[in-house]
């Protein structure tokens, strides 16, 4: 009786802090989340001048229920549908904003004496930005119909989804002080099997339950059965090892397929909303205010550094997609801000007890002040783009219009760069794993290399090359440099690549393109043009960019139809180059040295060997070709050949061991 008394208590407290603040907000026209945090920081234990919460153990458990319902919320508005469809600006800002303040936050906390751990959390938690933060200041601003708007919320859209991928790794990382081969190979391979099966069951098994039942189904049962669902799954992932958030956010994109969506939303929101607003009360609690004083310091850096770097990167993005000056500035502006996934990452962080104790309230109160500013920032954006536009050269300003408006796309582009984002995302998950299981093994035989020889600094040498020696064709795979960036390299930076390779690769496109224009020419050797003067070198290059590769040939259609779309692939390949340094430095740290400088020394020499490696090319496209052959249930047989055109049977005679590159896909 008394556990429920003292229950009871407290969540009058909460409900009547929350309630005060919360009208406070609304009256001063700030977002509800921070008047939820402030009315946590005076019912917490730190706030003496009024009465307190007594009990935290029960309020912690209300509060897990508040994620639960967060991130189921969050699953109901992402839909994979929309995830597949979300536009080129969107990807290309995500990935920018992504990477860069991930880096950016690490070496803050590098710089200000934080320890690594602490260091790679806090670039996680500033390197996305709030769903629902944004979405209350659109809708207060009355501006959500504007064009730049869906511009954000696709951004968020693929910020959710790194969001939910880095609450399923971060615990892999945080319990092994470091990033193990191993174990982080097995959580990923793991968390991949999870989510077909789910998503291949769900999809098919939930929306065919639901759709046979819709005619019985009133709004109390239909809310019985959601919320029963979302705790299945809850259920099913916790049992499987993986977070809770982690469930309710799978079944919340699986209901988003549903055709019931609308009444599902309708009818949770109120449950969504109290647990929630219990969650954030909770972060608040954990706060005392003395520490923006005493950390007043790291605070006001990683404020500016998250205001200023995700304005920058945000219209960085935006104007490498092709966006207008005024569009990237407003969607710059509007991302400003470090958000719930924040909270979320560092109470797991909290949970694992792998982060400082002064780490949260830091950046809880970095979020408070940046979800004050969001509003004020989305209303500086318009004088922010005139004074760009009166300060800025005219000639850049010219260069900029120019390029959003030749970056215009037609109907068919925008099929082509749907299309490249869907195998763009497969396949670089594919790579992924395979590397993470090249490591894995490595670390699994380490032990055997070390009994053969003793020496330490021999079988660490070995070990490195051997591991390198199974990762390299699929680095290249991933890498890709050379190929797609060739003309735009050899032009800004040609002094740093043989003369013999870019002419190569340039005859070859040469070669691809003539075809791709005369196809009835290319039946006809004999004619001339520029492919009857092509080594076997150039020819396998060539297939490459016109054989039967759909990822090649969007890459080289998406290339060759306007310069507007380089810089995008160009962020794109950026993107898989940090993903390959990634693996890089990984297996040098776990294997041959822990020296920060010798290794990003061998990271620049790994990536310039692998990317300009003609060898290793040509070794990836014979495993692809093979593996293709073997899927498709192909046999090498005499008989097909007549069926070859004359010039690739005639390679195929001089150089019988090399398969055709045109069955080969490679990701560039």
């Amino acid at each position: 009786m008394h556990a429920i008394h003292s229950l009871i208590v407290d969540l009058t407290l909460i409900t009547i802090y929350a309630g005060i603040t919360t009208l406070l907000c609304k009256k001063f026209k700030q977002p509800i989340v921070l008047g939820y945090v402030l009315a946590g920081i005076f019912a917490g234990p730190y706030f003496d001048l009024l009465p307190t919460v007594r009990d935290k153990e029960d309020l912690t458990l209300w509060a897990d229920i508040g994620v639960i319902f967060l991130l189921f919320g969050l699953g109901l508005e992402f839909s994979f549908k929309k995830m597949l469809n979300v536009g080129k600006a969107a990807m290309i800002t995500a990935n920018a904003n992504i990477i860069f303040m991930l880096f950016i936050g690490y070496n803050t906390g590098l710089m200000l004496g934080w320890s690594t751990m602490d260091s790679f959390f806090l670039g996680s938690m500033i390197s996305m930005s709030s769903t629902t933060i944004i979405i209350k200041a659109f809708d207060d601003l009355n501006i959500k119909k504007q064009k730049f708007t869906d511009l954000v919320f696709g951004v968020l859209i693929v910020e959710d989804l790194v969001g939910i991928l880095l609450l399923v790794l971060l615990p892999t990382i945080a319990l092994g002080k470091t990033i193990d081969g191993i174990e982080l190979g097995l959580s990923t391979l793991k968390l991949v099997f999870f989510l077909i099966l789910c998503f291949i069951t769900g999809i098919y098994l939930v929306p065919t339950f639901l759709a046979k039942i819709q005619k019985f189904l009133t709004d109390e049962m239909l809310l019985l059965i959601t919320v029963s669902l979302c705790f299945g799954m809850v259920l099913l992932a916790t049992s499987s090892g993986f977070s809770s958030a982690l469930g309710a956010f799978i079944m919340g994109s699986i209901l988003a397929e549903t055709e019931l969506i609308g009444r599902i939303e309708k009818n949770l929101q109120p449950l969504k909303d109290f647990f929630g607003a219990v969650f954030f009360v909770s972060v608040g609690m954990m706060v005392d205010p003395g520490m923006f004083i005493t950390y007043a310091e790291p605070i006001i850096v990683i404020t500016l550094i998250v205001i200023i770097g995700k304005i920058f990167f945000s219209c960085f993005g935006f104007v490498a997609s092709g966006q207008p000056l005024k569009t990237a500035v407003y969607g710059g502006f509007s991302l400003a801000q470090v958000g719930e996934f924040a909270f979320i990452i560092a109470s797991l962080g909290m949970s694992l007890q792998v982060l400082t104790p002064k780490v949260y309230p830091i950046i809880v109160a970095v979020s408070v002040i940046t979800t004050f500013l969001t509003p004020l920032m989305i209303k500086a954006a318009e004088p922010a783009y005139k004074t760009l536009n009166r300060i800025l050269p005219e000639k850049w300003l010219n260069y900029i219009n120019k390029y959003a408006t030749t970056a215009a796309m037609t109907h068919n582009e925008e099929r082509l760069w749907s299309a490249l984002f869907k195998n763009y995302l497969l396949r670089l998950t594919l790579f992924s794993i395979i590397l993470y299981s090249i490591i894995a093994f490595a670390s699994a035989i380490r032990p055997f290399i070390r009994e053969i020889i003793p020496y330490r600094i021999p079988a660490n040498i070995i070990m490195t090359c051997l591991t390198f020696l199974l990762m390299a064709p699929f680095l290249k795979a991933l890498i890709g440099w050379n190929i797609i960036t060739t003309k735009f390299i050899k032009d800004k930076l040609g002094w740093l690549f043989p003369h013999k390779q870019t002419e190569e690769i340039e005859l070859a496109v040469k070669c691809a393109k003539e075809e791709h224009d005369n196809p009835e020419h290319s039946e006809n050797t004999a004619a001339g043009g520029i492919c009857t003067t092509l080594d076997d070198r150039t020819i396998r290059l060539r297939n490459f960019f016109s054989g039967t590769s759909q990822v090649s040939k969007i890459y080289y259609k998406l290339w060759m139809a306007k310069k507007a779309n380089r810089l995008p692939l160009i962020v794109l390949t950026s993107f898989r180059i940090l993903v390959s340094s990634f693996f890089i430095v990984t297996v040098v740290h776990k294997f041959l040295t822990e020296n920060p400088k010798v290794t990003f020394l061998l990271l620049l020499l790994t990536i310039f060997s692998v990317s300009r490696s003609r060898w290793l090319l040509d070794q990836y496209l014979k495993i692809e070709a093979q593996f293709l052959s073997n899927l498709k249930g192909q046999r090498k047989t005499s008989a097909p050949q007549a069926s070859v055109p004359d010039e690739e049977a005639e390679t195929a005679k001089n150089n019988n061991a090399a398969p055709k590159a045109g069955k080969a896909e490679i990701i560039q």
